[in-house]
């Protein structure tokens, strides 16, 4: 990875978030997206750009995969690709909430290289690149220690715990709590303040890329909901689902699903 890839997702991030605090401002413009897929908003299209700017101006050899461009299949033979959400909670975002992010991340080969998962209206921003480990506003962090399922935290959506998800339809005992970023989740994880994130339906590529290296990189275990490692830039951009947590923990969550 060059070394600069992850300075300039930290430089580009910030910038879409000073442009969405900006635009948050003001009444917002927001329409449907085909199929029930929700809502999009002018700050979604106006980051896309941005980002779309930035990153391919500075990396013109990358390939580009973003929630709001439509897709080009020439992102499947180049060595580097940018994964993007603009804003990630974008339904949140919309109901006034100050729970959305920015996702980005560089994928070579399949696997991710440097992340950021930027907050801006809470100047929270977590990074990692590989190898160097994970922050957040440039301290370290950790996922947490806990070995134990039953009494885990587990962010995640209600329909998760429902019994036919898990082996025997014994749930186990694990205290739920939600955030509407999928992003965000994944980073609270990494940041130790959840023990584990669980999402069992197809996750599409740009939720996941960011917080799957910042994980790895807090010490974390991160796969899809079989258990199998998550490669990214696929035809169709989507992985299997999202188990993420320490190692020990995230051994015990895995046994006890039904695969």
């Amino acid at each position: 990875m060059p070394v600069n890839d992850l300075a300039l997702l930290i430089a580009a991030a910030r910038e879409a978030g000073a442009l969405a605090r900006d635009m948050v401002a003001h009444p917002l413009e927001t329409r449907d997206k085909p199929g029930g897929a929700g809502p999009v908003t002018a700050v979604d299209m106006a980051v896309d750009a941005l980002l779309a700017r930035r990153l391919r101006g500075a990396r013109p050899d990358y390939g580009w995969l973003s929630e709001e461009t439509e897709d080009d299949p020439a992102r499947l033979g180049a060595g580097r690709v940018f994964i993007v959400d603009p804003i990630d909670g974008t339904r949140s975002l919309t109901e006034g909430s100050d729970l959305w992010a920015h996702a980005l991340a560089v994928a070579e080969q399949g696997v991710v290289t440097a992340a950021v998962i930027f907050l801006p209206m809470r100047n929270k921003l977590y990074a990692a690149a590989a190898g160097q480990g994970a922050t957040l506003n440039g301290q370290p962090i950790r996922a947490g220690a806990r070995r134990a399922v039953p009494g885990a935290t587990l962010l995640a959506a209600r329909p998760a715990l429902d019994p036919e998800h898990w082996r025997d339809g014994r749930v186990p005992l694990l205290r739920r709590g939600f955030r509407p970023s999928l992003a965000y989740r994944l980073a609270l994880v990494a940041e130790g303040r959840f023990d584990a994130m669980l999402t069992l339906r197809p996750t599409w590529e740009w939720d996941a890329a960011a917080g799957d290296l910042i994980l790895r990189e807090a010490g974390a275990a991160v796969t899809d909901r079989r258990g199998g490692a998550l490669i990214f830039n696929n035809p169709v951009p989507q992985v299997a689902g999202l188990l993420a947590a320490n190692p020990v923990l995230h051994a015990g969550l895995a046994a006890a699903l039904a695969c």
